[in-house]
């Protein structure tokens, strides 16, 4: 206790977001076991946890952070309004926080940096104020942008309104209509598409801030301690491959690969379909495999120097020449800007991934 620095504590954010937790977490199983769950306020649930995450996955982090592309009015107001309804400040505070957390990545002035522990990162760094407090001095474009600065200036009264007491309102008009108690519902909205949304939106956010920097795999590079997990990208919206995001923070997506859940990808492609954001950033597919390649060299060259034995040795530097090889090779093309087909990359790719099973399984039996 006499070690937690009280004159540095932030009494309005510890308050509101130690309050929704405590609510959610008590409130929530007491209306549930009093009055049951009905599929209008599982609904509005839903609904408006999809709507706040990906206003914030898709507004406050790709288009005015990243500037991964360009959209339209509606688009932006719609992400700036449910945005505010997650209640994690202003699109200009959390674009300035997110961007100095990108340029000075598990370093000191890294808002969240993962260095100075877990809670700090995950929650730690909103309970506490920043000594000094950053200036913010990297957010000109977006001062330029009257929706965003109107979004600032009334973005607690906006998360207020439109993320508490609209459900309230809303389960109030159901239940009325429904002939049931009209209160139980303003209750229900209140606690189940308000307060815990909220909780869970809030919580799913700042677990890419603090176990994404912790737990899973790093394809791309291992120079920040950003990280992929599958795991988090169900709960995020595709948030969660965070280590090709940090190696390419501009692009539009962070599920690169087919196969990866990324529905804010997906939207926002959708999106450009429909004429309604366009100039979507991608980092050519050549760049994104000669990270990859570039790392299994890097861990090939780990594995060949932990080797004792003599022939499994000469069979891994083996594999590091064909890898250093393809390496190169595609080095220079990229550096060339040489179009490069799908088919090239494919095999590339394959070859990479066959090489480092082999590598495993040298590594294993030396």
């Amino acid at each position: 206790m006499y070690r937690i620095p009280f004159d540095r504590v932030n009494w309005v954010t510890s308050s509101f977001l130690i309050g929704t937790a405590l609510i959610a977490l008590v409130g929530v199983p007491i209306y549930l076991v009093k009055f049951g769950l009905n599929w209008f306020q599982f609904a509005m649930f839903f609904f408006y946890v999809t709507a706040t995450m990906m206003s914030i996955t898709v507004g406050y982090h790709r288009l005015f952070s990243h500037l991964s592309f360009k959209a339209k009015l509606p688009v932006k107001l719609f992400t700036l309004i449910f945005g505010a309804c997650a209640f994690e400040n202003s699109c200009l505070n959390w674009a300035s926080d997110h961007r100095r957390h990108h340029k000075h990545v598990d370093h000191d002035e890294d808002p969240y940096d993962i260095s100075k522990g877990f809670f700090w990162a995950h929650i730690g760094w909103l309970l506490f104020k920043l000594d000094p407090e950053p200036p913010m001095d990297n957010v000109a474009d977006l001062r330029k942008d009257k929706l965003v600065i109107w979004q600032h200036q009334y973005v607690h009264w906006i998360g207020l309104v439109v993320g508490l007491v609209i459900p309230s309102v809303i389960g109030y008009g159901y239940n009325h209509v429904m002939g049931m108690d009209p209160w139980n519902g303003a209750l229900g909205g209140f606690l189940l598409a308000g307060v815990a949304r909220i909780v869970v939106a809030q919580h799913c956010t700042f677990f890419i801030n603090s176990l994404c920097h912790t737990v899973g795999r790093q394809p791309y590079s291992t120079s920040h301690s950003a990280r992929d997990s599958a795991i988090m990208a169900l709960l995020t919206f595709g948030e969660g491959y965070h280590n090709y995001h940090h190696e390419f923070q501009h692009d539009y997506r962070n599920g690169v690969k087919p196969w990866q859940w990324d529905p804010s990808k997906w939207t926002i492609w959708t999106l450009s379909k429909l004429g309604l954001v366009d100039g979507l950033r991608r980092v050519p597919d050549g760049r994104i495999l000669l990270a990859e390649m570039g790392e299994a060299r890097r861990k090939a060259q780990l594995h060949l120097a932990e080797i004792s034995t003599h022939s499994a040795a000469d069979t891994m530097h083996e594999l590091v020449e064909k890898l250093s090889a393809n390496y190169h090779e595609l080095e220079k093309a990229v550096a060339d800007r040489v179009q490069l087909s799908r088919e090239v990359l494919n095999r590339w790719q394959d070859e990479t991934r066959s090489l480092m099973r082999e590598l495993r399984r040298a590594a294993a039996t030396a």
